[in-house]
């Protein structure tokens, strides 16, 4: 297949380069920035373009891997070329992309990506969605020949699923965070919770992650809970984070009664 990449960011690196790796023809890659254009055009032996005017029309896909907010006026420079166009997000509906052409899809990796990790494409979960079951088989047989996990998700769906992975990556892994600066600031390092987050990461694999719950909360131990809100007295914004979830897990362990 002649694929046309719109962006240069993680999504659209590591894509359009399990897509080559597969054998489909990465016809251009769009972005604002020429030099990050070309960049990853040069990877993926395709044509760099900073100008949507410049899209060769001898493409039989666009797949848009921008920013959500971008998504939908992208989509309308792109229709006038009558091609299937999908885009990688998880909080945009189809029914946007509808409304500009009939030709719309869905083609959202379920990972986080980063330009300097290497990430296995084959254990990457593929979310599918398309206006009708022609577009859904084409969306489909593309993401097959790059993975293993392929799934119809409806746009409802999807918008839970982007959400449940909000909480279980992006907030968990500033948590983590918020774990490295209290330890720098007694001069430890992060190095010591790596075999901790590991061994969480790895029962949650294998169980599901209330029956593996532990820690203070889940026992509702007021006395270390409160030693922990002592220790970050100076900073109450953690304090906040900190009695938050706390109290949710104690509810959630404790038949919805809070710290009863």
């Amino acid at each position: 297949m002649r694929i046309t990449i719109i962006g240069s960011g993680n999504v659209a690196t590591h894509l359009s380069a399990a897509l080559k790796n597969a054998g489909h023809r990465i016809v251009q890659v769009y972005s604002r920035d020429m030099h990050n254009a070309t960049l990853l055009a040069y990877h993926v032996g395709a044509e760099a373009i900073d100008d949507l005017r410049d899209i060769n029309p001898q493409t039989d896909l666009f797949i848009i891997a921008v920013k959500d907010d971008a998504i939908i006026e992208t989509a309308a420079h792109l229709a006038a070329y009558s091609k299937l166009i999908a885009h990688t997000s998880g909080a945009v509906d189809l029914e946007q992309l509808l409304n500009i052409t009939p030709l719309a899809g869905v083609f959202y990796p379920l990972q986080t990506f980063s330009k300097t990790k290497e990430v296995d494409f084959r254990e990457v979960p593929m979310c599918i969605e398309g206006a009708d079951e022609d577009i859904v088989k084409t969306l489909e047989a593309l993401a097959r020949d790059v993975s293993n996990s392929v799934y119809r998700i409806s746009s409802a769906q999807r918008k839970v699923l982007h959400l449940s992975a909000v909480f279980a990556c992006n907030f968990v892994n500033h948590l983590y965070g918020i774990g490295e600066q209290l330890l720098k600031d007694s001069e430890m390092d992060f190095d010591l919770l790596r075999p901790l987050i590991k061994e969480t990461a790895d029962k949650a694999m294998l169980n599901s992650p209330y029956t593996v719950q532990t820690g203070p909360a889940v026992r509702n131990d007021k006395n270390t809970m409160g030693t922990h809100l002592q220790l970050l007295k100076a900073q109450p914004h953690l304090q906040r984070i900190y009695e938050m979830l706390s109290q949710d897990i104690i509810k959630n362990h404790n038949k919805g009664n809070g710290d009863k």
